[in-house]
């Protein structure tokens, strides 16, 4: 009698090399092309776990790429790719040929105050709480993205530097604007908004990550603390 095969399942490995887990703790740029494909087709079958099935997929048909041009009828034809499976793969290769193409749109340049300002303002002028969101920008003052960052009023125990430039540092911004909201309507700056402000001047230069501007909004109406000489 030859001996036992015995082979683990994904639930069965250890935490830390499971896919999921694996995104949760390190990010997703830290699995394979295997891996991530796992997590969309989800089960493998009786003898090839969704990782090794995913690895089967990238090894036929010569890896991520020939996702883009495959049918549904050759991706079926491999063992333990159903219909389901072979649709799930054809509509994240065609998001990614969206985001693909997305990526090569206009972005927003931020030139002035005024223009920050302005994408802030519908969102910010009406709120009735104070929220803190940040304008990241790249090496040519692209907006990358507006994350919030706290709701609540802006002292030091709410936005904390490392919040704030965990952001930036996780989505490669070479400077920001700080932003937030005075529900008064009234964009006057107190004074934690100064100490916050002047805070995350000091740790940016630490960092690397230029902090341009601390703008407010108000109802309809808003200040720019560089452009008041306040920072």
């Amino acid at each position: 009698m030859g001996a036992l095969e015995y082979r683990f399942t994904i639930k069965e490995l250890p935490a830390e090399e499971r896919p999921r887990e694996k995104l949760v703790k390190n990010g997703a740029e830290s699995l394979s092309d295997a891996e991530l494909l796992a997590l969309i087709i989800r089960v493998g079958n009786k003898k090839r776990t969704a990782v090794e099935l995913s690895q089967d997929i990238l090894n036929y048909f010569g890896g991520l790429k020939s996702l883009n041009y495959l049918s549904i009828n050759e991706l079926t034809g491999i063992k333990g790719v159903g219909l389901a499976k072979a649709v799930q793969l054809k509509a994240v290769a065609e998001l990614s040929r969206r985001l693909g193409t997305l990526a090569g749109e206009e972005k927003e340049v931020i030139k002035s105050p005024k223009d920050a300002a302005y994408l802030l303002m519908p969102e910010l002028r009406y709120l009735t709480q104070e929220v803190f969101k940040l304008v990241l920008l790249d090496i040519k003052n692209q907006l990358i993205k507006m994350p919030l960052i706290s709701k609540g009023g802006l002292t030091s125990s709410i936005v904390h530097p490392r919040e704030v430039f965990k952001e930036a540092i996780r989505n490669s911004a070479a400077a920001v604007i700080l932003a937030h909201n005075h529900p008064s309507g009234i964009p006057e700056p107190s004074k934690d908004d100064i100490n916050v402000t002047e805070r995350l001047i000091k740790a940016g230069k630490i960092i690397g990550i230029d902090v341009l501007d601390h703008i407010i909004i108000g109802d309809g109406i808003f200040i720019s603390m560089r452009e008041k000489g306040i920072i």
